[in-house]
């Protein structure tokens, strides 16, 4: 019985010591898909209950056809 809440938010103090652990590059909130994404790595780590779970296996590939088009 797992109960995983979206709503679930992230302390803003922790996301901003919270780095990827493959490129070390930041990350960025997602708050629509409860994701910390890694733009460097093209992953998005999920983020259960408040916590975020930073394992590359956990971890899903970022589908690169769902982007909104190049940016300027």
């Amino acid at each position: 019985m797992s109960d995983i809440r979206p709503s679930a938010t992230i302390d803003k103090k922790l996301l901003d010591l919270l780095v990827c652990p493959l490129t070390k590059g930041r990350l960025v909130l997602d708050e629509d898909t409860n994701e910390l994404i890694s733009k460097s790595a093209n992953l998005a780590y999920p983020i259960r209950d408040g916590i975020p779970i930073m394992l590359p296996s956990e971890a899903r590939p970022l589908d690169e056809d769902k982007d909104t088009g190049p940016r300027d």
